[in-house]
């Protein structure tokens, strides 16, 4: 980041500075990950019963507001630089050496992000390394236009890529809170997850009609609410020795399960209020009702 802000200013590359201006906001985010990791390893307490997962969560839209800032300032200053009606100069060879670095050591940082965040199921991690993907692109574009600026001796093309470029970044910055937003929301993109509670009830005997099934991410892990229904001539002891087989069966079927709480009903019981959740009869209703 450094070296392309230098040598960008010296060299009047404004699509190099702007590549490092991206590469400096890298520089926070990675800041912002150490710090929501190092909070999410704390355990539990009366403040936060449910752990503080929850902070990869704010970490990942934090990490999205800064990555459209810097592409919104970099869009700014490249319009500014097409409008100025001054001669513009062609930037010096040195843009181009420190691009190419650039990207050679990008790769090397999205390819750890990815492995780390794929094994560990991060989508912070993930995220930071779908913003460093898309940095080797915005580099690989930088230099492309460089070299096209030094071939056909138009200045004015690096302002353009810097505006590209900007427009890129603004993009990437969208895609990352749009994903986040689900989980910010308690949503679930995954449909097969709700299949695999729905087979588990199935394979434990005496547990029937799984309904207001929920799911909600904490982190990389889940939680999982929902109501089973028994035999109502049923003893509490026998009951529950079901309840806690459909919950070792979703564990058994689910990867990364932080908790599972199974609400026993008698069998037949129905409520008229039962707003919430998925049942195995309404999943995948095309009408708009299946929370009902």
């Amino acid at each position: 980041a450094a070296a392309k802000i230098t040598v960008g200013l010296l060299t009047g590359s404004l699509a190099v500075v702007g590549d490092g201006v991206d590469s400096s906001t890298d520089v926070v985010i990675s800041f912002i990950t150490l710090a929501a990791s190092r909070l999410m390893a704390k355990p539990s307490d009366r403040e936060h019963p449910y752990g503080h997962g929850r902070a990869e969560t704010i970490a990942t839209s934090i990490l999205a507001f800064v990555v459209f800032f810097a592409g919104a300032q970099l869009f700014l200053s490249a319009v500014h630089n097409l409008l100025d009606p001054s001669p513009r100069e062609m930037p010096e060879s040195g843009a181009l050496y420190v691009t190419a670095f650039s990207i050679a050591g990008k790769l090397i940082l999205s390819w750890s992000q990815f492995a780390v965040g794929r094994r560990y199921k991060s989508d912070m991690l993930v995220a930071n390394g779908k913003n460093m993907r898309n940095d080797v692109v915005i580099s690989a574009a930088v230099l492309l236009g460089l070299f096209f600026t030094f071939v056909l001796e138009l200045p004015v093309l690096d302002p353009i890529v810097a505006l590209l470029v900007s427009l890129w970044i603004v993009k990437v910055a969208l895609g990352i809170f749009f994903d986040v937003n689900t989980e910010l929301m308690d949503g679930n993109t995954d449909s097969d997850l709700y299949r695999e509670i729905f087979e588990a009830v199935k394979s434990v005997e005496g547990a029937g009609n799984p309904h207001r099934a929920r799911i909600r991410k904490i982190a990389n892990l889940h939680n999982v609410d929902l109501d089973i229904e028994v035999s109502p001539n049923m003893s509490v002891a026998a009951a529950h020795d079901i309840a806690a087989a459909v919950e070792q069966a979703i564990r058994c079927r689910l990867d990364n399960v932080y908790d599972v709480m199974v609400h026993v009903e008698p069998e037949g019981n129905r409520e008229e209020n039962e707003m919430f959740g998925l049942s195995e009869e309404s999943y995948g209703c095309e009408d708009g009702n299946d929370g009902k």
